[in-house]
């Protein structure tokens, strides 16, 4: 009997498998970290290899951990890291390099080269995005300028390219898809036909033979093989977009933050695509089955978790994670130091590769807890400035944001957020809504749930934060924040 819904999460810095309830209740989970691999300042990639038999072993874990089985599964979706690009034997399913990250800045060069025809925002009209190496047409350009054959095996379709969920459900199903949201990442995908823009593929100088075929994010793409055998792979979104759904931010003008590794905001815009002049995305939010597509703007933030990572992993600050709370905590302020974390450059709504990160204000007095702090509030800093921008592009006063991620479980961060923004934030009972949107879109494609209607009527609040900071201190904060940003511009020549 197919009692449940699962979903593959495949993140940054792990994989994780969760199974759902009709009620959007997590009934089985687990997960499993892979490497961060960095081979020079400002290159990152992950092992696709890797990745894949993790997304085997949590599948295994958790449904074993519950006494399920596939058949208990009516269709399982993947959301995915974005972005992260690689490429692959057709044939062998052999990867021919590490995939290339999404915070990864190795084509730096390539954007200065393309930039100089019509500067940054040149694609922008066609895809909603500014030339940067944030996306995923530039990477497998390197990819294919760097790797001995690579150019001409592509072009005769016997490599192949991917984001990661283009690449899990080849390995699953043998199938070569993608969905519209993570089309909407690479520079290549037309937001108006939703297909590759032969226009693009020029001038990126990559091959339509090895992209996948992009379908929407909701029906049946195939039945999996391995540790999902027979059940059917039926949902595909973007982690952001998949946070999105899973928030049941279903109408315009509602709006979700996901805090993970990066920071990404968005707000629901409707049926027709919003242009930015202010430095955010036009992007996919979702498309169910055949039903017209929803947009979506987008501010993407680089480094928001991976910030409390790097005090953990560089400097020592911290044994895990989960400590860096109670030491921000037990500092009244942050003695005025504060953290702008351009490790990969800035995103939304700067725009600034060559910036690089900084601390900023220190003193005699500040001392380990002042650093924590900072590190914490980077990231609520980080998401105003791009929800100032949104407020004022889209004209839609906030009502409260609805948040989720890994760092929603810190209270003190939430707190500081909703006295930064001076409006409430809101965390759903169920927060794993990056794996929750992913099952909600494969369960709809199946008939599991039967409308939308359903997904707004499983959304519950479990915590509500109200802003009690005094307006006047929380402006000077912002106004050292913004102090703090500009010095980091330009760093790199």
């Amino acid at each position: 009997m197919t009692r449940y819904v699962g979903a593959i999460d495949q993140g940054t810095t792990s994989t994780r498998f969760l199974v759902f309830d009709r009620a959007g209740a997590i009934v089985a989970g687990a997960q499993k970290e892979h490497r961060q691999i960095f081979p020079q300042p400002g290159w990152v990639e992950h092992d696709a290899e890797e990745i894949f038999r993790a997304t085997c072993e949590v599948i295994g874990e958790a449904l074993a951990g519950a006494s399920l089985s596939p058949s208990d599964l009516a269709a399982v979706g993947i959301a995915n890291q974005r972005e992260t690009a690689l490429i692959w034997e057709r044939d062998t399913g052999r990867p021919l390099h590490n995939a290339l990250v999404w915070m990864d800045t190795r084509t730096e060069a390539l954007v200065a080269e393309m930039s100089r025809d019509g500067g940054a925002d040149r694609f922008r009209a066609k895809t909603g995005l500014p030339l940067t190496t944030y996306f995923s047409a530039l990477k497998w350009r390197w990819l294919l300028d760097c790797l001995p054959e690579a150019r001409r095996r592509a072009e005769a379709g016997e490599v192949l390219f991917g984001t990661m969920d283009s690449w899990l459900v080849w390995r699953l199903t043998g199938r070569h898809v993608t969905d519209v949201t993570n089309a909407s990442r690479t520079l290549l995908m037309n937001l108006t036909t939703l297909d590759w823009d032969d226009s693009l593929l020029a001038a990126f100088e990559l091959p339509r033979a090895a992209l996948p075929e992009i379908r929407s994010s909701s029906e049946i793409f195939g039945g999996a093989m391995g540790p999902l055998t027979g059940v059917p792979l039926a949902g595909l979104l973007g982690d952001q977009q998949a946070a999105l759904f899973g928030q049941a931010c279903l109408r315009p003008g509602q709006a979700k933050n996901t805090y993970g590794t990066g920071c990404f905001l968005l707000m629901n815009s409707g049926e027709t695509p919003f242009p930015s002049r202010a430095g955010l995305l036009t992007t996919l939010g979702y498309k169910l089955g055949e039903a017209k597509p929803v947009y979506a703007l987008e501010g993407s933030v680089a480094i928001a978790g991976a910030l409390v990572q790097w005090l953990r992993d560089n400097l020592g600050l911290i044994r895990s994670a989960s400590e860096i709370e109670a030491l921000a905590a037990s500092a009244p302020d942050n003695g005025d130091v504060y953290i702008v974390p351009a490790f990969s450059g800035l995103y939304a709504p700067h725009w600034r590769s060559n910036a690089r990160g900084i601390i900023a204000g220190l003193t005699r007095f500040a001392d380990r807890r002042h650093l924590a702090r900072a590190a914490l509030e980077a990231t609520a800093y980080q998401t105003r400035d791009v929800l100032d921008v949104m407020i004022r592009e889209s004209g839609v006063a906030m009502q409260e944001m609805r948040v989720d991620g890994g760092m929603v479980v810190n209270d003190l961060l939430m707190q500081f957020q909703s006295d930064i923004l001076g409006a409430p934030v809101v965390r759903p009972k169920i927060v794993e809504t990056t794996a929750l949107g992913a099952a909600y879109a494969a369960g709809l494609a199946v008939g599991y749930w039967r409308s939308t209607g359903d997904i707004e009527e499983n959304w519950a609040a479990d915590r509500r934060w109200s802003p009690r900071m005094d307006e006047g201190l929380r402006e000077k904060l912002y106004t050292s924040w913004g102090k703090a940003v500009r010095r980091s511009f330009d760093w790199v020549e």
